[in-house]
């Protein structure tokens, strides 16, 4: 399978120092949202959209807060549909969308495939969509699939990888990409393996921020940390999962490359290390 990195929505908030861990106090972050367009025998499959064209065209639905904190770029070039059409693909060619969760900076560009299978946990999709788990006020964005997608709901895992239990998220068409459950960022938070020409890739989605979480005694930046804490829905469960991915990456990082969503450092070092 041939897997492309993609950047489909860059954040600038204020206080670089405080949120990548370098530069000055007053400087404009730099955070991204790490999507994977893969090349898979049923058409293309990407993990996570980031921001989609209707959130740029009407950015209010993601809320003024939100905005305001993140300061995203709105960038209808950084959009997964418009990269995806720039790699001399359609839309349509996208099968599938495998979601880590579906907060409105990883489902946002949902409404730009309308025919493409999306693959949630069935806990994200109860709190999110169906509302039969209560989810924290203003948490999801409606709008991102009041279209009415085609929903494909994973429990827990029952292939073992590298200690973890995870979901053939295609079938036994597609045996190596994985759903992988990660609760606490939220109740349905999944991680997706996808193996890759010389090692396994995992999308570790928003189960941890900053890259030196999976390292031992790196300082976690201010706001970033903060920032990670009060969106926990599941604080225990996240450092729980955090810590099971530190002894992943330290037994296992020979075979298996990590990364979270918008950490810019684990973005780059993907794309310039060709995984």
């Amino acid at each position: 399978m041939r897997i492309h990195h993609l950047n489909t929505g860059t954040m600038c908030p204020i206080g670089r120092r405080f949120v990548n861990g370098t530069g000055g106090f007053f400087q404009r972050a730099r955070m991204v949202c790490h999507c994977l367009l893969i090349e898979t025998d049923d058409g293309l499959a990407l993990v996570d959209t980031g921001i989609g064209l209707d959130d740029i065209a009407q950015p209010q639905r993601l809320g003024h807060r939100w905005v305001r904190q993140t300061a995203p770029r709105l960038d209808p070039a950084e959009t997964a549909v418009l990269q995806i059409k720039s790699l001399g693909y359609s839309p349509d060619d996208v099968r599938h969308l495998l979601l880590t969760h579906l907060d409105r900076d990883h489902a946002g560009g949902v409404p730009d495939f309308p025919k493409a299978k999306v693959h949630v946990h069935r806990d994200e999709h109860a709190m999110a969509v169906s509302h039969q788990i209560a989810a924290p006020k203003g948490r999801y964005i409606a709008e991102q699939w009041k279209h009415g997608p085609d929903w494909k709901f994973y429990d827990e895992g029952g292939d073992d990888w590298f200690g973890f239990k995870g979901v053939r998220a295609l079938g036994d068409r597609e045996p190596d990409i994985l759903m992988i459950p990660l609760p606490g960022h939220t109740l349905g938070h999944c991680g997706i393996a996808v193996r890759g020409k010389d090692k396994w890739l995992l999308h570790a989605g928003d189960s941890y921020f900053f890259h030196g979480q999976l390292q031992a005694k790196v300082r976690m930046p201010l706001v970033l940390g903060y920032f990670q804490r009060r969106v926990d829905m599941d604080r225990a469960a996240r450092m729980a999962n955090q810590e099971r991915l530190r002894t992943l990456k330290a037994n296992h990082g020979n075979e298996v490359t990590i990364f979270n969503s918008h950490d810019p450092v684990d973005y780059e070092n993907c794309r310039c290390g060709g995984h």
